[in-house]
């Protein structure tokens, strides 16, 4: 049976990261983005591991009240499995344990799996950035949980 947790981010994920940054986003982050990470003092960053692998990551960074998902993605390999949603939850849960009263984040637009998970958890699209990503100039949609501290994750 395989077992996922969460943990935090460490320098040694670093490397398992970057070969899923680069494979799963047309517009990948650096090393250095990610090395960032390890000590900024307003985010959370935690990687998804299964089985001593690491899967997945997320980011949020926090910004007064506000949860500010930077980036999550799951390896291939893992996807369709509840992966995501469960990194989600985890990233949710931490930020609303640090007072966070409400999330944000962008989205491709064609990315329909991952607007329906955010739907999912309570995200709402309230606009569209036109021309969003360098890679391709594709729109994103920004979406808010402007209830987070309320927020419960539902089981499923």
């Amino acid at each position: 049976m395989k077992t996922l947790r969460f943990e935090t981010l460490q320098e040694a994920h670093i490397p398992s990261i970057l070969n899923i940054e680069n494979r799963t986003n047309s517009a990948p982050w650096s090393e250095r983005s990610f090395r960032n990470e390890l000590d900024h003092q307003h985010g959370i960053f935690v990687a998804a591991i299964e089985d001593g692998e690491v899967i997945g990551y997320g980011g949020v960074w926090l910004v007064i009240d506000e949860a500010h998902i930077t980036t999550i993605s799951i390896d291939e390999s893992h996807r369709r499995q509840g992966v995501g949603e469960r990194l989600m939850k985890e990233l949710l849960l931490r930020a609303k344990e640090k007072g966070m009263v409400c999330s944000t984040l962008e989205v491709r637009a064609s990315n329909d799996p991952a607007v329906r998970l955010y739907e999912k958890l309570g995200y709402k699209t309230t606009a569209r950035r036109k021309g969003y990503y360098p890679d391709n100039r594709e729109d994103a949609l920004v979406m808010w949980m402007h209830n987070l501290s309320e927020w419960e994750p539902r089981k499923g």
